[in-house]
């Protein structure tokens, strides 16, 4: 941890946890926060190269932080290999009544109930065309709550913004908007597939398409989804959104309604993302996301399946210099166990998970 980070984090902590969120972006936006410089933490051993984007390296900002894609230049300087913006959903909507947002200091944990509040395609989009070329961008799609069509929401957001974007993310797992996770289910799961590859199929530029599942899946679950995934030529899977799950926490926000982040996700979210690196065969790139802060589980979630990793909770409590320090030790890490490159780690140890 840097040290303004040790002089400016206990006092981000003692605010309301939305408040002290908008005064970080404020302080990212006004180029407060440093950073080594957009494209900088890189070697040839963290390079990793799927559906034809060369990301720099393999750690990635997780969609949640930048909903409304304000910063992007700003957090590519902080050194991400690729940064995901949103949840975007057609219309404007605010989102769950406050409060929606709670530190489980004791947990390392954010529970949120934010439910998709953001400005809207056209807003986020002109944004997102201002920033295009600022590095590896995709756009974490949602429906809006009140919508007699969810199927529908995706292909039109999908439609209106592809040109200004990398890659697509499909979430169909917040918990955070009544009945999303329905989304999930076989029939309504297939519709959805169908919807986008039509509308996919209809623009000149291929978008690669990421599904984005929930933690709390079965066996079933996971196999059903891999089929679907692998039957509609979806280009891959983030495993995972948040939980709903609250085991073994301390802290006095533990029975708040939302979606569980941070380090006890960690566990529960690798089970996952070994089992769809076992369904999927190596033949769909997965993102591993939950419950990363230190180099070392960036590694696991490699080793588990993940081509490539996302983070955001862990800065919350550590800073944004965690980045870099994630980086330096994982080349590190890789170096000393005899790699070239960090993509011959993948899935090496996912029989540890199963």
């Amino acid at each position: 941890m840097k040290f303004y980070e040790r002089i400016t984090l206990p006092i981000l902590h003692s605010l309301e946890p939305e408040i002290a969120h908008n005064l970080s972006i404020m302080a990212l936006k006004s180029n407060l926060i440093p950073g080594p410089g957009p494209g900088k933490l890189t070697s040839d051993r963290l390079t990793v190269n799927i559906l034809g984007l060369n990301f720099p390296n393999p750690i990635g900002l997780a969609a949640g932080y930048d909903k409304n894609a304000k910063i992007i230049p700003q957090l590519m300087r902080i050194g991400f290999g690729f940064i995901e913006v949103g949840a975007v959903t057609p219309k404007p909507q605010s989102g769950n009544p406050n409060p929606r947002l709670f530190r489980l200091n004791e947990d390392l944990a954010i529970i949120n109930r934010l439910g998709f509040n953001n400005l809207g395609m056209n807003k986020i989009n002109k944004r997102l065309t201002l920033y295009s070329g600022a590095g590896i961008v995709g756009l974490n799609i949602g429906a809006n709550k009140d919508s007699i069509n969810r199927s529908n929401d995706y292909s039109e957001v999908l439609l209106h913004t592809y040109k200004s974007i990398d890659f697509a993310t499909i979430n169909i797992s917040s918990p955070n908007t009544k009945d999303l996770r329905n989304l999930q289910k076989t029939s309504s799961l297939r519709k959805l597939l169908k919807s986008l590859l039509e509308t996919r199929a209809n623009i000149p530029k291929k978008i690669p398409l990421f599904l984005k599942v929930a933690p709390d899946l079965t066996k079933s679950d996971i196999k059903m989804i891999t089929d679907l995934v692998l039957q509609f030529d979806i280009d891959g899977i983030i495993t995972t959104n948040t939980t709903l799950e609250r085991e073994n926490l301390r802290s006095k926000y533990k029975d708040e309604l939302g979606g569980l982040s941070g380090r006890p996700l960690f566990i529960k979210s690798t089970k996952i993302l070994a089992q769809f690196s076992k369904e999927t065969r190596g033949q769909v790139p997965l993102i591993g996301v939950g419950g990363i802060s230190s180099a070392e589980d960036a590694y696991i979630k490699i080793k588990a399946g993940a081509s490539i990793v996302q983070l955001y909770s862990a800065l919350i409590y550590n800073g944004f210099s965690l980045v870099e320090k994630i980086l330096s030790e994982l080349e590190q890490i890789i170096k000393d166990d005899g790699y070239k490159n960090v993509s011959e780690a993948i899935g090496i140890e996912k029989e540890k998970w199963l």
